[in-house]
């Protein structure tokens, strides 16, 4: 499967549309090279089985389906196929609206009907195990035990997304009034409760960070909040390491991921009776039909609460 094309070899009206994505639509890096990607698949599968001087008049409906029969070929997963067409839909839809073309054929292209899995969260036990391991460690006072907790509290506690929580700042966290400003896909913007156990978390932190950066001096990063011990800002795959290693350390806590601390905090706020619009804003979702999948979760818990407790279930 190739990867994103080289400007060079780009359809011009390809690379307009990704210029036009840049530079109007404010999309952030990581968007723009998975559109990159994906519309490089299209013209890759165009030039193979239209022919190296297609033009898009050649492209119609059953061409597109055949460029889902390829992805799928290939081994992309319903998913991906899935992302993949939305970028090519979008991109017809500018094609459409600057009149390269007359007729949009990805408006009747059906996407794959994706299998919905449940995410894999910790129950109540295992949460409290988790936190009492890194309590443990934060307790013997080194940098990265501090730092580490206070990773492991502002993910449960806030329900972030990893690349949120690696892009906090300094400035983004009031350890005052409890909040913190999480910058969201599409860039927008929310403001999210921090709970006490995880400010102090935070505040304990903060004095080794402050520590180190005095140490270090002019190198340190100091916008940056959750930093290496360089004093650089983490990286995605350094949080990551962090969550997944502690983790690992559970009873069962196989299949759990770093996203697994997204999924507990929206489960159990459900579980407590949280309303679902209210979880949808803190989750920063741009569409509450997304937060649904946590209600099943509950569902499912309180299905087995009523077999075991109704005399007659």
């Amino acid at each position: 499967m190739p990867d994103e094309s080289p400007a060079a070899d780009r359809h011009p009206d390809v690379a307009a549309f990704l210029t036009h994505l840049e530079r109007e639509r404010n999309l952030s890096a990581h968007t723009l090279r998975a559109y990159g990607r994906d519309l490089g698949y299209l013209e890759a599968f165009l030039a193979a089985h239209v022919g190296a001087g297609w033009t898009w008049d050649q492209v119609d409906r059953l061409a597109l389906r055949g460029f889902l029969g390829d992805l799928a070929r290939k081994g992309l997963s319903k998913r991906s196929a899935s992302r993949a067409l939305s970028a090519v839909r979008s991109l017809f839809r500018f094609l459409h609206r600057e009149d390269v073309i007359d007729v949009n054929p990805a408006r009747s292209v059906r996407s794959p009907k994706l299998d919905r899995h449940l995410p894999a969260w910790l129950d109540r036990r295992q949460a409290e195990v988790l936190f009492d391991m890194a309590e443990l460690r934060a307790r013997e006072g080194d940098f990265a035990g501090v730092r580490n907790l206070a990773i492991l509290e502002l993910f449960y506690s806030t329900g972030m997304r990893l690349s949120e929580l690696q892009g906090v700042n300094r400035g983004d966290l009031d350890l005052i009034a409890q909040q913190v400003k999480v910058r969201g896909k599409g860039r927008k913007e929310r403001i999210v409760p921090v709970g006490g156990k995880a400010a102090l978390a935070l505040r304990n932190y903060e004095a080794k960070r402050d520590e180190l950066i005095r140490r270090l001096g002019r190198p340190a990063d100091r916008s940056a909040w959750f930093l290496g011990p360089r004093g650089r800002r983490m990286s995605v795959r350094g949080i990551q390491l962090v969550v997944t290693g502690a983790l690992k350390r559970l009873e069962g806590g196989d299949g759990l991921t770093t996203h697994s601390l997204r999924h507990s905090f929206a489960t159990h706020l459900l579980d407590a009776g949280a309303d679902l619009r209210a979880v949808q804003e803190l989750l920063g979702h741009a569409s509450v039909s997304t937060t649904q999948i946590y209600t099943h979760t509950s569902v499912d818990r309180l299905r087995d609460v009523y077999r075991k407790a109704h005399p007659r279930a």
